[in-house]
Formats: C-alpha cells, sequence, structure tokens
C-alpha cells in the first residue's frame, strides 16, 4: 500500500493507494466525520483502492478558507480524480460523511460503475440531525464541545478500535471543518444536495447497522427506494454506525460486491 501527497489548488492532499485485485475500475473509498482515509485500511488490503483524507481531515489542507459543505467537496473530488489521472468509470464507497461523494455521482452518473453506502449521512428528505451534531451546530456550545475532545472524550463517544485513529489527527483544522460543515447542513440543504440520486443506475449496495445511534436504519431503504438502480440491502443486527468494526463479515459482503465475487 502506497502513501501519496501532491499539492491541489495550493493545499496537500493526502491518500493512500493499493492495486485493486481483480484490476478492475478504481476503487474510491470516501470517509465521514470525525475520521479519515486510515478508517478504510482493512477494504484497501482486501480490495486495493483509493482512500483520500478530505479537505480538513487527516493529513489533507485544512486552511480556514476552504469550503467545508457538500458543493465544496464534490469540486474537491472532481480535482481529486483529475489529479490522480483517473478520467474513467470509479467503484465508490462512502460511510458517514462519505456521502458528500454523491454529490460528484449525481454529477457524473455514467462514471459510476457500482456504489457501496455505509451508514451515510442522509441526502433525502425527513433527517433530523442526533443530539451530538445538534451541540455542533449550536454557536460557541459547539467550539467547547470541540475544545472538550480529548482521549477520554472520544473513549466514550467512539468504538475503542476509532480512539486513537480520531484523536491522532482531531486538531483544531478538523474541528473546523466539521463545525462548517455541520452548520451549512440544514436538514433541507441535505435533501436538495440527494434531489438527483434517481440518476444514479449503478447496481449499488447499501450496508447499515442496525442499531446505529446517529442515522436511523429507515434511512437505508429511503436511500435504496432512491437509487435509480438495482439496490442490495444489508441490514446488520445488533451493530451499530460502523458495522464492520463488530462484525468483519461486512468487508467480506463489500469486498464480493465490488469485485463481483
Amino acid at each position: 500500500m502506497e502513501e501519496h501527497t501532491a499539492p491541489l489548488r495550493g493545499q496537500p492532499v493526502f491518500w493512500r493507494r493499493a492495486p485493486e485485485t481483480d484490476g478492475g475500475a478504481p476503487i474510491l473509498y470516501v470517509h465521514g466525520v470525525p475520521t479519515n482515509a486510515d478508517l478504510w485500511t482493512p477494504f484497501l488490503e482486501r480490495t486495493g483502492g483509493i482512500a483520500v483524507d478530505l479537505p480538513g481531515f487527516g493529513r489533507s489542507g485544512k486552511r480556514g478558507d476552504l469550503d467545508y459543505t457538500i458543493p465544496g467537496y464534490t469540486t474537491f473530488l472532481e480535482r481529486f480524480l483529475e489529479l490522480i489521472e483517473v478520467n474513467g468509470p470509479v467503484r465508490l464507497v462512502c460511510e458517514d460523511w462519505g456521502a458528500a461523494a454523491l454529490g460528484w455521482a449525481q454529477n457524473h452518473p455514467e462514471r459510476v460503475e457500482r456504489l457501496v453506502l455505509i451508514d451515510a449521512v442522509p441526502l433525502l428528505p425527513g433527517y433530523s440531525w442526533h443530539r451530538i451534531a445538534k451541540v455542533w451546530r449550536t454557536r460557541w456550545l459547539g467550539e467547547i464541545a470541540m475544545g472538550l475532545a480529548i482521549r477520554p472524550v472520544l473513549r466514550r463517544a467512539l468504538p475503542r478500535e476509532l480512539v486513537d485513529l480520531v484523536a491522532t489527527r482531531l486538531d483544531q483544522g478538523t474541528q473546523r471543518a466539521i463545525l462548517d460543515l455541520y452548520r451549512w447542513a440544514d436538514p433541507g440543504r441535505l435533501a436538495a444536495a440527494g434531489a438527483r440520486l434517481s440518476a444514479i443506475t449503478a447496481p449499488a449496495l447499501v450496508v447499515w447497522g442496525e442499531t446505529d445511534p446517529f442515522i436511523p436504519v429507515s434511512f437505508a431503504s429511503a436511500y435504496a427506494n432512491a437509487l435509480g438502480g438495482s439496490v442490495d440491502l444489508d441490514v446488520r443486527p445488533g451493530v451499530g454506525h460502523w458495522p464492520w468494526l463488530a462484525d468483519p463479515a461486512v468487508i467480506d459482503h463489500v469486498a464480493e460486491f465490488l469485485l463481483g465475487e
């Protein structure tokens, strides 16, 4: 597995890359909040692919004037794929706020060969933010909460497997990016951002933890109904927002779907 850093519009962008094990179209993994590309290591080891740190996260640029919104990440992914000379189809995997990549996918549905959504932020009507998000969306209160996001607090909020991964990169730049993103994301804006999901007609796999405390499992079916192609729905009982951490068989299912095994 290789690590890369390159300038993009004056800011560094970091990504990991491993050759796809089937030699097919590139697999692009897009992380959510508050993680980074390191989240995808077990998937990259199984399938190969590309895992990028979105602006504001991990080892990518975190400048204060960057656009931490779905339109901003849509533009970033367009430029990133140009940077790494991926000009054709991709197999796209998104978890949590990695759903921002659906902005790019709706602009280029013909380039999406396969799509996997894992407990993805709903770009759909009817979603209400969870308790932590409501704190982050509240000015001053969100800043205080971010200042308290130290390891002992993270251990109470995250699976143990993610504490070091998050804490190592949760600097002020990432904290600012998270607050900007959540404060942009009114429910109406989320629904509008997914208004053209039916244009994505590639085969899709929607994986959800049945006990996800942040995004109700009902949005798994809502995504399946909104997408325009055939959808395999996989709801995992007894697991939460990062379902593969409690049920490693999720990695195998995702890999089999992506690789056509």
